[in-house]
């Protein structure tokens, strides 16, 4: 490990320590409730970039996952420990991303697109299905003692490890070799990478942490149903504050979550009736005109300057 390396880990944990301070500030309501969605979000599109960042491939299961885990802690608050229900979420996770993996990573481009998007939608149709014809009832009451500012907590420490996470794979050998397939897959291929098992890994790490981060959000919920848990709004969300970031990046989803996390309280607010017309909206434009996002322009940037530099 570089001293530069040293320094920047020494940062991130004191970083880290002080937002857990947060809670304790007088009069906090309004912003932890904020704070909670920004860790949320924090922690769902950097383990997305984890995945789709080096491999390019736009994942839209996001809900699948995240989904998953709540109904986890739904089904078994009442007789399994909420610890050992966060680890059982995780596993769950762990396997429907196995699943899905093995049988889509060899699609690419929309077809994968097209794919990840329909799973949610097919899992909230299931899980109401059965709701509604075996169960009786829509949804499921998930009554805790847990706080928001445990939630907060919690969702703080697993921003830390998807950071720990995100900077171990990167120098190991499977972050060189995912970067080498992002460039050219063919390429990877033919010096000997296993490419379908590399993106497998990535995929069920990205799908663990967003089945956590779903049980951990659950409490908060206090009443679960499938139009909450699956919520395709919440695929597209993890996807834009990413790409607006820059997912190449690990730190380059938080410079997306953080504004829009606020704009899409205040659009929330104000339109509710309108939000998926306008994440369609800003998808296109981010999409078209900040395809690398906002870290992306500043690098492109900072790179003229520097050849200007040089030549002058």
């Amino acid at each position: 490990m570089t001293r530069a390396e040293a320094r920047n880990l020494a940062l991130a944990a004191a970083a880290f320590a002080l937002l857990a301070f947060l809670p304790f500030l007088k009069d906090s309501g309004y912003l932890l409730s904020v704070s909670v969605s920004i860790a949320m979000y924090t922690v769902l599109a950097t383990s997305w970039a984890l995945f789709s960042g080096p491999t390019h491939y736009i994942s839209l299961a996001t809900a699948a996952f995240y989904g998953l885990g709540a109904y986890v802690v739904a089904a078994g608050i009442g007789t399994i420990s909420y610890p050992l229900l966060l680890v059982l979420a995780g596993i769950a996770g762990a396997v429907l991303a196995l699943a899905v993996g093995v049988t889509t990573l060899r699609l690419s481009g929309v077809y994968f697109v097209i794919f990840t998007l329909g799973l949610a939608e097919l899992i909230r149709q299931v899980v109401t299905w059965v709701q509604n014809n075996l169960t009786g009832s829509r949804g499921m009451y998930v009554l805790t003692e847990i706080t928001e500012r445990i939630i907060y907590w919690e969702l703080l420490g697993l921003a830390a490890l998807v950071y720990l996470v995100g900077w171990l794979v990167a120098r190991s050998r499977l972050g060189f070799a995912l970067r080498i397939i992002g460039n050219d897959e063919l390429v990877a291929a033919h010096v000997g990478i296993n490419s379908a098992a590399a993106k497998l890994i990535l995929f069920v790490i990205s799908g663990v942490f967003a089945a956590v981060v779903g049980a951990v959000m659950a409490p908060r919920y206090t009443y679960i149903e499938p139009s909450i848990a699956y919520s395709p709004e919440l695929s597209f969300q993890v996807v834009i504050m990413a790409l607006i970031g820059g997912a190449h990046r690990l730190w380059g989803p938080l410079v997306g979550v953080i504004p829009f996390a606020l704009l899409w309280e205040l659009i929330a607010a104000r339109f509710p009736t309108q939000t998926v017309l306008l994440l369609g909206v800003a998808f296109l434009l981010i999409v078209y005109f900040i395809p690398h996002g906002v870290v992306g322009r500043i690098e492109s940037a900072l790179e003229r300057l520097r050849r200007g530099t040089r030549r002058g």
